[in-house]
């Protein structure tokens, strides 16, 4: 789907009130009574200040109604629940305004955004489910006892571990961006700049740097971890230029980033061998493909890397994420998310026609797909086209919420109070 900005502005703090209700009873109904939304939302203008705010809200396409419905009620759209992350966002300073989007991917949106001095940072908006969404959404096996809203409940939790793995990797001094903010299924983060590694057609020295790559996956292990999807797509190259004091030449330094976690796994997983292989795998391909560079050395295998987690005092970041309130329930609902998205993927490129990302044209062509991904989601969520429109006058004076203090208890979202706003 795409992000429009534009309603924000007009939104007044008993619409914040109303939404954050439909938000709150999507927990327990894939379709919020109206009666519920008023008792939740607590109007002073009552049932009638309601339907107004409904009827806003409606309009902005942010809440729908479900065709021959048993009842009168509602339910959150991906929209509704991205102004309510965007308001958070806002109402902490972090967004003030948005801009344009700068990267689509099969689970995600990155958008440009400015704070409140101006800073420019990255907003990045999971939205899983995207991928064959009308084939995935009726094969979801694993949520049996939370079907309600279950794509945006995995979104939020895709983006609350990616959030805790990018702190802890910080921590680490990792190369990674910084994390500013996490709320709902959304990631404020330091902007990067600097292109991904497939943009790089060239590199002054290509066996330093599958060196480094390597070395970081190795590192990644040392602490208890495996990226999970560590390819070109997913790195970015950092390029400084300095002048060689004793030779007077021009060093070129490339330093790579790493970024995208959500998919990331503990050594101890049951399918830890096949992710940390193909992890290597991809960074290999790709340098043979690209750069024309073959490794003399073999591997490296997971069971030499395995003998090296938590060696000379590295910290099981794994553990750390679980204590930092990432539950082993939290992971295994993602994980079987991930995985049914990939065997969609894998599906739908096998049925247009057997493409792989072998070749050098397969990020073209999954932003093709996913740009074909997005028609589909704008019928199920009512969605609006894209624009730059800021933030500005979008701020209200209600309070808010604390969403992501929630989804740190499993998303307990019985024990929300609105006291107004998000």
């Amino acid at each position: 789907m795409l992000l429009d900005t534009r309603a924000m502005r007009h939104l007044a703090a008993e619409d914040w009130k109303v939404l954050a209700a439909v938000e709150v009873g999507t927990k327990n109904h894939e379709l919020v009574p109206t009666t519920l939304i008023e008792r939740l939302s607590r109007l002073k203008g009552g049932a009638s200040g309601v339907h107004r705010s409904i009827s806003t809200l409606a309009k902005a396409n942010l809440i729908g109604r479900m065709k021959e419905a048993k009842y009168d009620g509602y339910r959150l759209t991906y929209g509704g629940l991205d102004y309510l992350a965007l308001h958070s966002h806002s109402q902490r300073k972090h967004v003030y305004s948005v801009g344009s989007r700068i990267g689509v991917g099969k689970e995600s949106d990155i958008m440009i955004v400015a704070d409140d001095t101006g800073t420019q940072l990255v907003l990045k908006i999971h939205r899983l489910g995207r991928i064959s969404f009308r084939t995935v959404k009726s094969n979801r096996d694993y949520l049996k006892k939370n079907k309600t809203g279950s794509w945006m409940h995995l979104s939020c939790l895709a983006a609350m571990k990616e959030f805790a793995f990018m702190q802890a990797l910080e921590a680490e001094c990792f190369p990674v961006p910084h994390p500013i903010a996490n709320s709902r299924h959304t990631i404020v983060m330091a902007l990067v700049d600097a292109p991904p590694l497939r943009q790089v057609s060239a590199v002054p020295d290509p066996a330093a740097l599958y060196a480094e790559l390597i070395g970081l996956i190795l590192r990644l292990a040392q602490h208890g971890l495996i990226h999970g999807d560590f390819n070109e797509f997913n790195v970015l190259i950092k390029e400084s230029r300095a002048t060689d004091p004793e030779t007077g030449e021009e060093v070129v330094t490339m330093t790579p980033v790493l970024i995208d976690f959500p998919q990331m796994v503990s050594m101890d997983h049951l399918n830890a061998e096949m992710y940390f292989d193909r992890d290597v795998h991809c960074v290999k391909h790709f340098f043979e493909r690209r750069f024309h560079f073959v490794p003399m050395r073999p591997g490296p295998f997971f069971k030499d890397a395995r003998k090296t987690v938590g060696r000379d005092g590295a910290r099981r970041l794994d553990a750390a994420v679980e204590a930092s309130g990432f539950t082993k329930k939290m992971a295994k609902e993602l994980d079987a998310a991930i995985r049914q998205q990939e065997a969609a993927a894998l599906a739908k490129r096998e049925a247009r026609g057997g493409a792989t990302s072998g070749n050098d044209s397969s990020g073209e062509n999954e932003d093709e797909d996913d740009e074909g991904d997005e028609d589909e989601d704008e019928d199920e969520a009512e969605d609006s086209p894209e624009t730059e429109g800021g933030l500005e006058d979008g701020k209200s004076k209600g309070g808010e919420v604390d969403v992501h203090a929630l989804l740190a208890s499993e998303l307990a979202m019985k024990k929300l109070v609105i006291s107004g706003g998000t």
